[in-house]
């Protein structure tokens, strides 16, 4: 039995169907913002300062491992309500909300590991989703881009392992923008059209492999298109690559690279 705490974005629904492919039993925690996965009659939607009704489900359901999927909506704090478990672990996760969505899920993580839980990596399932080094479309980088490549992973290399930025933008080996807490495609609407820059998406140093990995998909190739983005990169393995065939002949049409470090 796996227990699945999946929030919003398509990786979540992803991970599911794949799981109900391989006929695994699992039961849900649904922690999207909108119930999304209400009409599954192996989901339950508890409150995120329910720590103990949440553990006491997985030991319940004999459930050994857990994994993560999708984005998890951020408490509203002044409204969440608290069990036991509740009141004694929601300070850690009050003060990982103020840093970001990340740390969030790593003090949960962190928690689930005090009770016995262990947290698997959210494509251990799915491994098919994570591409391995090398080039994956006919353009690729030329050695201007390489430079600048080699900057934005020096960059990744040096900030801290909660901190939200998983993407940047380069262009002839200068940042020209970082991803704020909105997300990939805010900013790269902030950046003048036919920018020639790079989308860089690397983990951190230090980052918790086993969930938050660095995602893109068919929409991120379309966004790349719309703002004249020059292609984009991925680290080997510690990527999450979803609708990959239709991105992949995306690129291809379009002249765009896809590059795995």
């Amino acid at each position: 039995m796996i227990g699945l705490f999946l929030g919003d974005t398509d990786f979540s629904e992803v991970v599911l169907k794949k799981i109900k492919k391989l006929k695994k039993k699992y039961f849900i925690i649904d922690f999207s913002k909108n119930n999304k996965f209400k009409k599954d009659k192996n989901s339950y939607r508890i409150s995120i300062g329910k720590f103990g009704e949440i553990i006491k489900l997985i030991k319940e359901k004999k459930s050994k491992n857990v994994l993560f999927a999708g984005k998890i909506a951020k408490p509203k704090l002044s409204s969440v309500r608290l069990d036991f478990k509740g009141i004694y672990y929601m300070p850690g996760v009050i003060r990982a909300a103020k840093i970001g969505d990340a740390a969030i899920i790593k003090s949960i993580i962190k928690i689930l590991a005090n009770e016995g839980i262990k947290v698997i990596s959210s494509i251990f399932f799915n491994s098919e989703l994570s591409l391995k080094k090398g080039n994956f479309s006919r353009v690729k980088p030329t050695k201007e881009d390489i430079s600048s490549i080699n900057k934005g992973k020096t960059y990744f290399d040096k900030i801290n392992n909660l901190d939200h930025i998983q993407a940047i933008v380069v262009k002839n080996g200068k940042i020209v923008a970082k991803e704020g807490r909105e997300g990939t495609k805010k900013m790269l609407s902030r950046l003048k059209k036919n920018s020639k820059g790079i989308l860089i998406k690397l983990p951190k140093r230090k980052q918790d492999l086993r969930m938050d990995l660095p995602t893109i998909g068919l929409q991120t190739l379309k966004d790349i298109k719309k703002y004249g983005l020059k292609g984009v990169v991925l680290k080997s393995k510690r990527n999450i690559f979803l609708d990959k065939k239709e991105a992949i002949s995306f690129a291809n049409k379009n002249k765009i690279f896809i590059n795995i470090i």
